[in-house]
This record gives C-alpha cells, sequence and structure tokens, in this order.
C-alpha cells in the first residue's frame, strides 16, 4: 500500500500490480489500483492536456493522473 497525491488529495492504493514504485513516481491509478508507473515527461504532458480540459474557474490539477507516490 502506498499514500497517493490526486492533487492534493491523499488516498491509499494497493501497489499490488507495481511492486516497483516508490516514493515520487507517477502512478497510472483506477479503482484503488497502482496499474503501472508513468515516467515523469509523459505525466506531465498528460497532465498539460488535462489542464487545457478544465473549465475556467476550475480548481487546478497538481499532480500526475493517478497521481505521485508518497
Amino acid at each position: 500500500m502506498a499514500r497517493v497525491s490526486f492533487g492534493g488529495v491523499i488516498k491509499e492504493v494497493s501497489l499490488a500490480y507495481t511492486p516497483e514504485a516508490v516514493p515520487g513516481d507517477y502512478v497510472l491509478v483506477h479503482v484503488g489500483f497502482a496499474l503501472n508507473t508513468v515516467d515523469e515527461e509523459e505525466a506531465q504532458k498528460t497532465l498539460e492536456l488535462l489542464r487545457q480540459l478544465e473549465p475556467a474557474g476550475a480548481e487546478t490539477i497538481d499532480d500526475a493522473p493517478g497521481g505521485e507516490a508518497a
């Protein structure tokens, strides 16, 4: 198990499928499971695309889609 930040919201996530994940890694999370790790460059590109989709006045996305292992 790991604590993962989703835009500042911390959730407990299972690392059963990603035992190689370490603090600071970006992970793709679905229904409470980290499915794979994502390199930082790809995570940042994805975050930028998500930011462009946010409606005006919405909170910004601060972490990787799925979150960053803490």
